[in-house]
């Protein structure tokens, strides 16, 4: 009985290994029949292509733009200063900042008190120095008289004198009356020069009194315009500014009442590089009258004046580069002096270009083109000019290729593409709806114990598959391939 015992359990622990050896090798069959099923359904290796968007070389005539930052300036501003000392004893309405005031308006007004005794004084000089060459005058003409009378008197002494000598000669003179006659000649001679020293006297005279009244006139000249000083006007058309002036201020001379700004005589300077400027010039080294755009985004409101470059900077300026250009602006509505614009310049036309984005130029100088196999070739070009978002370019072979308008890190020569002109989208289709079937109890029941005993499946895997298998359809091609793994 014992050896009947010993040799019932020996043969169960037999047939318990046995049981055991053949789990473990329908296990390993069925993990290898896995591993070969996963290798049989991996799909063949491909090359792998992008989509690229392309546009087509044209070649063409551009006019470049040149973009550039500059500030608004009037051509014509001034700096009202008293020309005066005194108090202000009125001024304009419109002397106020922002005040529009016409050509030859009166602004100011200044005590006009101590200018008007000036001239007064002057006045009182100048009718001194008249009356002093009026007397200048007469004495003159005295002089003249007595001249001519004692020429008169000479010439008398002078026959007489001759009559004595002539009846000396014959004997009937003597020789003190001829002495007598000498005498008195000598003595009209004498007179004679006497007065025309005096009518030289009296012509030197009428010169310093002409001199005495040309200095009163001088003078009468300066306190009139020291008085006309007093009046503060407008000499053009403009805007006042800077306003530091009030009713019954003193002021002293030179000093500064307002700035006057003309704002119908506008111009923007504005700074652009050597090459930049080389660019606007004609063959002859002169700067060309390019048009000018001003604009100002105030608001999402642009505000836009147009104009022409008149003339450029005699030098670069201290600590600066590039080269200062003005360009004068018209109808220039709504700018004011001191506004920052952007300028926008149009530069003469260049021929036979490409207009490229600028993303399709390559650091290296280069782009991506299209062969015939739609594989990209790198094409080298040279830039001729940057335009915002775009580049003018030119290069050998380039006219008539697709070039690709954006470059990434993932695109090379050689690289398959597939290429998208305008208008086309690298939108995939959407995927087709996958296949349901509905399965029976029965079916369903095999396959959700087969997932639920896949130990080797991990377990969000496990969840999801059960969860499409309790649904009402099932994928089909999740079943067929659950099937296949359970071999039927």
């Amino acid at each position: 009985m014992r050896f009947l015992r010993q040799s019932l359990v020996g043969l169960f622990l037999t047939a318990l290994t046995l049981a055991l050896l053949a789990y473990a090798g329908n296990t390993m069959v069925q993990a290898f029949r896995d591993r070969a099923e996963q290798q049989a359904r991996k799909p063949p290796a491909r090359e792998r292509t992008f989509s690229v968007a392309v546009v087509q070389a044209v070649a063409g005539v551009e006019t470049p733009v040149l973009d550039a930052f500059g500030e608004v300036q009037s051509r014509r501003s001034l700096e009202l200063r008293a020309s005066a000392a005194g108090r202000v004893i009125s001024l304009a309405p419109e002397f106020v900042d922002g005040g529009e005031v016409k050509t030859g308006q009166v602004l100011a007004r200044i005590d006009p008190a101590d200018a008007q005794s000036a001239v007064d004084r002057t006045m009182a000089d100048v009718a001194d120095a008249q009356a002093e060459v009026r007397d200048a005058d007469r004495n003159m003409a005295l002089a003249q008289d007595e001249l001519v009378a004692a020429e008169t008197q000479a010439e008398l002494q002078e026959r007489a004198l001759r009559r004595q000598r002539d009846l000396q000669a014959r004997g009937v003179g003597t020789a003190a009356a001829v002495e007598n006659a000498e005498l008195s000649r000598n003595s009209a001679t004498q007179s004679v020069l006497s007065r025309r020293q005096a009518l030289a006297q009296a012509e030197a005279r009428i010169d310093q009194a002409k001199t005495r009244l040309t200095r009163a006139n001088i003078a009468l000249s300066e306190a009139e315009r020291n008085l006309e000083d007093t009046i503060v006007t407008a000499p053009f058309d403009g805007t006042l500014s800077a306003v530091s002036l009030v009713e019954g201020r003193l002021v002293s001379p030179n000093e500064k009442l307002a700035d006057l700004i003309d704002p119908a005589q506008l111009e923007v300077s504005f700074r652009v590089s050597t090459a930049q400027f080389s660019r606007l010039l004609d063959p002859s080294g002169r700067l060309i009258k390019a048009d000018v755009a001003a604009k100002i985004d105030v608001s999402g409101i642009d505000l836009v004046a147009e104009g022409w470059i008149t003339r450029s900077s005699a030098g670069a300026g201290a600590v600066q580069t590039g080269r200062l250009v003005f360009a004068q602006l018209k109808d220039a509505v709504g700018f004011k002096p001191g506004d920052f614009v952007t300028v926008a310049v149009t530069e003469p036309q260049i021929e036979n270009v490409v207009r490229l984005p600028a993303s399709s130029l390559g650091p290296n100088g280069d782009v991506l083109v299209l062969n015939g196999e739609n594989r990209l070739e790198a094409l080298p070009v040279s830039l001729v000019r940057r335009q915002r978002d775009d580049v003018l370019v030119r290069g050998q072979g380039l006219l008539g290729r697709q070039v690709v308008q954006a470059r990434s890190p993932l695109l090379g020569a050689g690289i398959a593409v597939t290429p998208l002109t305008e208008g086309e989208t690298d939108v995939p289709a959407a995927p087709a709806e996958p296949e349901l079937v509905e399965l029976s109890d029965e079916r369903r029941a095999k396959l959700v114990a087969f997932i639920e005993g896949n130990n080797r499946m991990p377990k969000d895997m496990k969840d999801r598959v059960l969860t499409r298998l309790a649904e009402p359809k099932v994928p089909a091609q999740m079943v067929q391939r659950i099937e296949s793994r359970m071999g039927g």
